[in-house]
């Protein structure tokens, strides 16, 4: 079936309908940052105390971000899928990761969308074109893989898949601008993306470096933390390759590569950690023990150290 028309929108001044499928840690998350844009915000989720504690989730957050609270208003509960996307723009879907219940999920709200809606999947991993497979109109659908918490980092990728128009990318890239974010656009549809790929490359060695009684696991984190890490915010990986020169780099990789982890599969060591019920904070350990004074304080650090780059500007 040929692809409809998809119009550009200008969020703002037209005050785009946003849908939201998915009322948990991220789809809450993504209802509050296009309500605090001003939009229009209708959100499902087959939980019903998910939807009922929605209102004050958001309230709670947009206060502790100094933001106004009233923002909240502008979201509005459903409780079928039909009911959420009818007459919506853009339909974000932030359901489980799970790839046959995310295409359940868009055959529902296929067919209820009108057909020049963009609709778009949240999935953090899973190939954007496996997803939308079953689509009568591929054209319109596309990839926004946002980072938890939704509100407080920037980014969000922007998956094309081969089907997707360039103008579904440009509305999109258009809504997420205007919203506060920083979109980029993912040319190819790869599993994890960009930065998933880069994230867990980056975990995988770390977890072979515990693994093989290289150093503990505070010692990994205390090193990516009083590093390079430091760095990150402002200096991407290929700019400091360009800044120390590419020479350099190529002569460090010929010396260190041979000898990183190339596990084709998840590591063994964490294999064994799951197998022996140690799911890190949520039952206490993980590659390290977690009281829930520890994990509070982690979380207060984290969400403190993001709303400070958020109020700078970073």
């Amino acid at each position: 079936m040929p692809t409809a028309a998809i119009p550009r929108v200008d969020p703002l001044n037209d005050g785009a309908h946003i849908a939201v499928v998915g009322a948990g840690l991220m789809g809450h998350g993504i209802a509050q940052v296009f309500a605090h844009a001003g939009h229009r915000v209708s959100i499902y989720d087959p939980v019903p105390a998910m939807l009922a504690t929605v209102d004050e989730r958001i309230r709670r957050n947009l206060a502790d971000l100094g933001e106004d609270p009233e923002a909240a208003r502008r979201v509005q509960t459903h409780s079928t899928i039909a009911a959420a996307v009818t007459g919506a723009a853009f339909v974000f879907e932030a359901g489980p990761e799970n790839l046959a219940v995310k295409r359940e999920i868009f055959a529902a709200i296929e067919a209820a969308a009108t057909p020049t809606a963009i609709l778009a999947s949240n999935t953090s991993v899973i190939p954007i074109t496996q997803i939308m497979a079953g689509l009568a109109r591929p054209g319109r659908a596309l990839g926004t893989h946002w980072w938890n918490p939704a509100p407080l980092v920037p980014l969000v990728e922007v998956i094309k898949t081969p089907s997707t128009t360039a103008a579904a990318v440009a509305s999109m890239t258009t809504l997420l601008r205007d919203a506060g974010k920083t979109p980029v656009t993912v040319e190819k549809d790869v599993p994890g993306f960009v930065g998933n790929r880069l994230q867990h490359a980056l975990w995988r060695e770390a977890i072979a470096l515990v693994a093989n009684g290289v150093c503990d696991a505070a010692t990994v984190d205390t090193v990516v933390k009083a590093s390079f890490g430091r760095r990150l915010a402002v200096l991407g990986p290929l700019e400091n390759a360009d800044l120390v020169g590419t020479d350099l780099t190529l002569a460090i990789h010929e010396t260190v590569l041979a000898d990183l982890d190339r596990t084709p599969g998840p590591s063994p060591y964490l294999r064994e950690l799951v197998a022996a019920g140690k799911l890190g904070m949520k039952s206490g350990e993980g590659f390290t023990r977690w009281s829930p004074e520890a994990q509070a304080q982690l979380r207060r650090r984290v969400t403190e150290y993001l709303k400070s780059l958020d109020a700078q500007g970073i």
